[in-house]
């Protein structure tokens, strides 16, 4: 029987909600749903980073016996629009050397990772806000429409480091409005819809 990484039970907030689902080692949900529905805010949710009421499990343990940046390391959300608190991309990455490997295979030039944020196109934030997110191969990943700014050949590297952390046992919520992708790479698919989630 497969395991299961993350839980959640009757998790809501004065917006949306409430939501129950189980994810197991190894599974890709994906998310779909119209502009405002709910989406990233659920994901927020899940990362303990929105209010919310309800119960969130890692691996059998409650999300409440986590102090929040650890939970936050565990359960790494991915927004759709990365976050760069310093001018120097390389500041960005405890393991530089390591984030060279995962980024040459995102076909980045190495150079990037030398450079200042200002100067990346937003199809290069994109990636090496993924690359971020991979390097402490957390238990569970939450991705914002992870590919949305990539070319198809881009997506295609993108999504082979993904099915390579699923084949590891991590556990993803993605939202994609990518019907291709989300058949590509989820076991289950779900609709958002007025602040619920539904099977699609």
């Amino acid at each position: 029987m497969t395991q299961e990484r993350l839980r959640i039970q009757a998790m809501r907030s004065s917006l949306v909600g409430p939501f129950d689902l189980s994810v197991a080692a190894g599974e890709c949900i994906a998310i779909s749903g119209a502009s405002g529905s709910g989406k990233s805010l659920f994901l927020r949710m899940v990362a303990d980073l929105d209010p919310n009421t309800g119960a969130v499990f890692l691996d059998g343990r409650e999300r409440g016996s986590f102090a929040a940046p650890a939970w936050r390391r565990q359960v790494i959300y991915v927004p759709a629009e990365s976050g760069w608190w310093s001018e120097a991309v390389a500041d960005h990455f405890s393991d530089l050397a390591a984030a060279r490997v995962l980024a040459a295979r995102l076909d980045l030039k190495p150079e990037l990772l030398d450079g200042p944020v200002l100067r990346l196109s937003t199809g290069e934030k994109q990636r090496l806000a993924l690359v971020r997110s991979l390097l402490p191969a957390s238990p569970v990943l939450l991705l914002d429409e992870p590919t949305a700014a990539l070319d198809e050949t881009s997506q295609g590297h993108a999504e082979a480091l993904l099915r390579e952390r699923l084949q590891a046992g991590t556990a993803i919520l993605m939202v994609t409005h990518r019907s291709d992708q989300a058949a590509r790479l989820s076991r289950r698919r779900f609709v958002m819809a007025q602040g619920r989630l539904t099977p699609a």
